[in-house]
């Protein structure tokens, strides 16, 4: 059995439920976030998204094009602590007195900047890394050029690229999936299908160093920023795979090899939704509560995943087709950690 580097996935990513106060507060995540995703369960409010490289009361929402957000009003994430964040309570979206969240919260940490490399003009560019946990994020410029290369420091291949424009005008998200390949793209704020992906991705597969851009404005427009959060697979911790739906509430079941804390998936040649379950919201095995990364309602409920020790199980035909599923998944522990010279069992059921 192949054990996995991280033995505490929790020190790297984690989700937290909580009720609003209504007023300023810390939110306790245990470790620096550098990426703090808020969704309201209760209330039909977009997604706010907020990290350490773009700064604090700037957000951005998977649920529509919009630009970045700078002017968030006092409810926004206002500041990043050694242990969570703090949100304020202006604002209904992040901590309305009374009402239910989530927040998906990533780290990453090491930060630094450069010059973007390929072809067209270099731009320069700042991230923030955790190569143990194979996450980065990179605010970089466009050159309106295909070839542009964008350094993303993860020091290893990323399976899974997210992208927003974050100025100018309103631009749809762009996500690369190492299960589609690099002719092809997702919006995020969309459940549409996978479209051409070669003005995104200029059909270069991302390198151990760089990801490529097409010329297409929503990735690489010559006057205007955007923010790109890569993913790459760790072993016991992080996958980013595929599966095939047999539209029955006897799903398919998909290994991880972990106890998943939160996946995201999208059926990639249908229209189904963006679908996000979580280890923290109530519901969770076997009728888990949803909440979709295309759209702005409240939790729904009875969409049915299991979150087992080694993957999850479909339990529902509810937002189904007999279609092909990608997903990103990430570990509450591993199914075997490497302790010393001894594997640990995962205690998920």
């Amino acid at each position: 059995m192949a054990y996995t580097t991280i033995n505490k996935s929790t020190t790297h990513s984690n989700s937290i439920a909580y009720t609003g106060s209504g007023s300023s507060d810390t939110k306790t995540v245990g470790f620096q976030p550098d990426l703090v995703w808020i969704k309201s369960r209760s209330l039909a409010y977009s997604h706010d998204i907020y990290d350490s490289v773009r700064g604090t009361g700037k957000r951005i929402q998977s649920n529509n094009n919009s630009a970045e957000d700078s002017g968030v009003p006092s409810g926004g994430v206002t500041a990043f602590t050694s242990t969570g964040y703090t949100v304020g309570g202006g604002y209904n979206g992040d901590n309305a007195s009374g009402e239910t969240y989530v927040a998906w919260n990533w780290k990453a940490g090491t930060t630094g900047s450069g010059t973007t490399t390929g072809s067209g003009t270099g731009k320069a560019y700042t991230y923030s890394v955790n190569t143990t946990a194979g996450f980065s994020i990179v605010k970089y410029g466009g050159n309106s050029t295909a070839g542009h290369t964008i350094p993303h420091h993860l020091g290893a291949v990323p399976e899974c690229i997210i992208i927003k424009k974050i100025d100018g005008a309103a631009k749809d998200w762009v996500v690369y999936h190492v299960k589609k390949g690099n002719a092809s793209a997702l919006s995020l704020n969309k459940t549409d299908a996978t479209f051409g992906g070669t003005g995104r991705f200029n059909s270069t597969t991302p390198t151990a160093t760089v990801f490529t851009l097409g010329a297409d404005d929503e990735g690489n427009n010559g006057s205007q920023q955007y923010v790109a959060y890569c993913f790459a697979p760790k072993k016991g911790y992080s996958k980013f795979g595929s599966w095939v739906s047999n539209n029955n509430a006897d799903g398919a079941f998909v290994y991880t090899g972990f106890a998943p804390s939160f996946v995201m998936l999208k059926e990639y040649d249908g229209t189904n939704q963006w679908v996000m379950y979580d280890n923290k919201r109530p519901g969770y095995n076997q009728t888990s509560n949803a909440l979709f990364a295309n759209a702005s309602g409240a939790e729904a409920t009875d969409l049915g995943v299991d979150l087992v020790s080694n993957g999850y199980k479909i339990r529902s035909t509810n937002n189904q087709d007999t279609g092909n599923y990608l997903y990103m998944a990430f570990a509450s522990e591993p199914l075997v950690a490497n302790v010393g010279t001894n594997g640990i069992p995962a205690t998920a059921r």
